[in-house]
């Protein structure tokens, strides 16, 4: 690992004045503020060997895992939430959000393995190196608010499912979801190959219980590829609007941002810059094969909920248990429900998995902590736990849906604040050196960052009340 991380900073741009010190200005030619500290994710960094010479496909296959990782939280249960009411709801028109936010998300996470590959150091790290103090507190803090809504739709989804497959009540099923640590704590031992693998085994068993549910349901093609095309009433109809942002929220999340510009960096490339540029292309490659098939993922479960709910007048399906209730009876199968609970199952532990990782990356990378990671995991688990705890007993299993919804539109009233540093450092030569992105994906980045800012003040209006009288 030392001889790595002394490989990597030969190849690094360094600061053109001699007197400079670690942790001072270093503007020069690395254009960062502060020197960069510890590796990311330290105990993976760089543990996953890349051969020199392998063929296209068996180098993608090396390459191939972070990308999965990074999808599941394109699939948890904010999701469902997100989906089942949209289908619902409005039928196969929000189809068409799942796709744009899926394409959005491919490539805002292509510019996070640009920037993790480019420059050693994830989103975190970089806004800690590049902004004062202050600043990186408040985006520090924002991340983690985005965390705690995240987790609180992956522990509540996971909850949910567990109450649903074996009547654990509420409260302890979030209870449950903390033991999902110690199996990070073992597999982090074991190897992130072996993380990566069950995350993709845990992906499959979602897709083929979606697979059996589209087939139960029998949606209407026609209907499928026409809500594909996006429609006006998708931003004139506040409530639709509301279902709208809350499905990008919860397909582009901010954490994903942070945990996929340090994850890329636990395969062992050649820090050369032919090293890296071909690094970049198997990390983009790799993510946007796992967004693809996330897209598949969500779609299904918009697909299942406008077939089944909204094509038979019930309009107002939006809690997780009630779809869970009426799938077998409405479909005549009944095995759909038990499907549909395992599935949910599956999506919410991954999405713990990873939220964890997520968590321990921020958090090291804004503070620049140093501790034992069994002890950075648990304070960034309890960071997320405590309020899901709380809601849960709150609320208990009546507005599910409600949280599970708001918990999306909170993660995409904060992407901003994730996507404009990243898009920000990604367009800067002296910070990205030959890597920096082209001015055709800078343009469409920022375009991506315009429409995202513009949906959310729009969001925020409706709310206040300023615009068709109110949400």
């Amino acid at each position: 690992m030392e001889n790595v991380d002394t490989d990597a900073r030969e190849n690094e741009p360094q600061p053109s004045g001699g007197n400079t010190r670690p942790g001072h200005s270093q503007r020069g030619e690395t254009g960062w503020r502060l020197a960069r500290a510890e590796r990311s994710l330290p105990e993976a960094h760089a543990t996953i060997a890349v051969p020199r010479h392998l063929g296209f496909w068996r180098k993608l296959l090396a390459f191939s895992g972070p990308g999965y990782l990074v999808a599941v939280g394109y699939m948890d249960p904010g999701n469902w939430a997100t989906d089942i009411a949209g289908g619902s709801q409005f039928g196969y028109t929000l189809l068409s959000v799942i796709a744009i936010s899926s394409i959005m998300a491919i490539l805002l996470q292509s510019l996070c393995a640009r920037l993790g590959i480019a420059t050693g150091r994830d989103l975190a790290q970089a806004c800690r190196d590049h902004y004062s103090k202050p600043v990186s507190f408040v985006l520090w803090i924002l991340c983690e608010v985005a965390i705690c809504a995240c987790d609180l739709a992956e522990v509540i989804g996971t909850a949910i499912a567990l109450n649903l497959l074996f009547g654990i009540p509420l409260v302890w099923g979030v209870c449950l979801t903390a033991l999902d640590v110690v199996l990070v704590l073992w597999l982090a031992h074991k190897g992130f190959r072996l993380l990566e693998i069950i995350v993709i085994s845990l992906m499959a068993v979602i897709a083929g219980c979606f697979g059996l549910e589209l087939l139960f349901s029998q949606p209407a093609v026609a209907e499928v590829f026409g809500g594909l095309a996006p429609s006006p009433e998708i931003v004139t109809n506040p409530a639709m609007l509301y279902v709208a942002i809350g499905i990008i929220g919860a397909t582009v999340m901010p954490h994903n941002l942070y945990l996929h510009s340090s994850i890329v960096q636990t395969r062992k490339y050649e820090q050369t810059p032919e090293g890296k540029r071909e690094a970049v292309k198997f990390a983009v490659a790799d993510s946007s094969i796992a967004l693809f098939f996330a897209f598949f993922i969500n779609a299904s479960i918009l697909i299942v909920s406008a077939a089944t709910f909204h094509a038979q007048g019930r309009t107002d399906v939006a809690e997780i248990q009630d779809a869970y209730l009426m799938l077998s009876p409405m479909l005549g199968v009944g095995a759909a429900s038990t499907l549909f609970a395992l599935a949910l199952l599956a999506s919410g532990q991954n999405s713990t998995l990873t939220g964890t990782l997520a968590g321990q990356i921020v958090m090291e990378g804004f503070l620049n902590i140093r501790m034992r990671p069994w002890l950075r995991r648990l304070i960034t688990r309890l960071i997320a736990i405590v309020p899901a705890v709380i809601c849960a007993a709150i609320y208990g299993e009546s507005g599910t849906a409600r949280l599970l919804v708001f918990s999306q539109v909170v993660l995409s009233l904060q992407l901003p604040f994730a996507v404009i540093p990243l898009v920000m450092f990604t367009s800067e030569k002296e910070k990205m050196g030959a890597l920096v992105t082209p001015p055709w994906l800078r343009v469409l980045a920022w375009l991506v960052t315009a429409i995202i800012v513009v949906l959310n003040i729009k969001l925020l209006l409706d709310f206040a009340g300023i615009t068709h009288g109110g949400a």
